[in-house]
């Protein structure tokens, strides 16, 4: 496609670097939560709690290395931060021996992506025109989610020559992890600032209201979806649950991701010739449909379609999102507004898994998925909302 064609080569390098960190990442991550029940013995709940600690801890720095991106000018360094710190401390989960050392190395992970992305996302509105937005958000996800779905399905690959053999698994998944860190070092050139830094601290009180109450009500209903959106680690354990066998639990992924990278491009190109709005509420639609169904599912076959509409959610949405998010604020704020909204999702994943935790210990499985499906339902109604006060295209 002509679009495709004409997408700058930093969207394209970053995309590539995605693609190879989300391989190292999800090999781990597929299996993770089964290490942890089967092997460290951690309770479900314990499960949770290292996830949200791990999301919502680091999320605090993506505010910071977003306002220092918008401060300094530049982007590429603190980029390469944090892809490099996700690299490094991958040996720790091969090395674990308890569940505290899996916190540790989920929360040094996390770090680094605290640190890279709002830079990252900035990077890619500096480098692209406006009218290809959206079609640049989508090709970055896109590539993101092939790998994202590679990850898992090497570590099917693996589990199933070597059963049950995850330290090898954490072993092999630092070789694309150091891979994307070489790539972005020598591919990517900081691009030539289109405006000038702000003149104070993007995180002082008058900065932030430039951002506008567009954006804050904006960043507020996203806080709201994800108090339900709790860890991917609760959908494994569905799967699980519902007959999918352990070797072959990293294969939803593969399938959830899948159809995220089919949609994301086309979502984003669609967004661009049609506007964002229509497109987010119908991401979030989807996903209250897809909670429902894992709050019911019964058979093994059902699963894997759930994946699928669930991966359809996220390409609907997560590039969108970013996309409005750029659309809104000043360019010269815009590391500062992704650093914010990656704070409050992250932020709003530790209630989000205790929550479930809690829930599905305390009246099972099914009342944890009802809750997220509520909590989309709601969001939907927000957005409303704010097309109503905005008069969002």
């Amino acid at each position: 496609m002509q679009t495709l064609r004409q997408l700058p080569k930093t969207v394209w390098v970053l995309g590539m670097v995605s693609l190879f960190t989300d391989i190292s990442s999800e090999m781990i991550h597929s299996v993770l939560p089964l290490f942890l029940v089967s092997q460290l013995g951690a309770a479900v709940l314990t499960v949770g709690l290292i996830e949200g600690i791990a999301e919502a801890t680091a999320s605090v720095l993506k505010v910071f290395s977003g306002a220092l991106s918008d401060y300094l000018g530049k982007r590429k360094a603190l980029t390469v931060l944090g892809y490099g710190l996700s690299a490094f401390v991958k040996p720790l989960f091969f090395f674990a021996t308890s569940p505290a050392w899996v916190l540790v190395a989920r929360f040094a992970d996390r770090v680094g992506k605290g640190i890279r992305v709002a830079p990252r996302d900035a990077l890619v509105a500096d480098t692209t025109p406006d009218s290809m937005r959206g079609a640049a958000y989508g090709l970055r996800q896109s590539l993101d989610t092939i790998g994202a779905f590679l990850g898992p399905l090497a570590a099917f690959a693996l589990l199933a020559v070597a059963p049950e053999n995850f330290r090898l698994i954490f072993a092999l998944a630092l070789i694309p992890g150091f891979l994307a860190v070489s790539l972005l070092v020598v591919g990517i050139k900081e691009p030539q600032a289109k405006t000038s830094k702000p003149k104070t601290n993007p995180l002082r009180w008058e900065a932030l209201g430039l951002l506008g109450s567009k954006y804050w009500f904006l960043l507020a209903l996203a806080l709201l979806f994800n108090l339900g959106n709790s860890s991917d680690a609760f959908l494994l354990l569905r799967a699980q649950q519902n007959g999918i066998a352990a070797a072959f639990v990293p294969l939803t992924l593969v399938v959830m991701n899948i159809a995220y990278s089919l949609s994301a491009y086309p979502a984003g190109v669609l967004s661009d010739r049609l506007g964002r709005f229509g497109l987010l509420v119908s991401g979030f639609l989807v996903y209250a449909i897809a909670y429902l169904g894992f709050a019911f599912v019964q058979h093994p076959w059902q699963v894997w379609g759930l994946f699928a509409l669930y991966g359809l959610h996220l390409g609907m949405s997560q590039g969108i999102l970013l996309a409005l998010v750029a659309d809104t604020v000043p360019t010269e704020l815009r590391g500062t507004a992704f650093g914010f909204l990656n704070l409050v999702i992250g932020i709003a994943l530790l209630p989000a898994s205790l929550l479930a935790g809690y829930l599905w210990e305390s009246f099972g499985p099914s009342t944890t998925f009802i809750a997220g499906s509520i909590f989309a339902a709601v969001a939907v109604l927000g957005l409303g909302v704010y097309q109503y006060k905005f008069r969002t295209v």
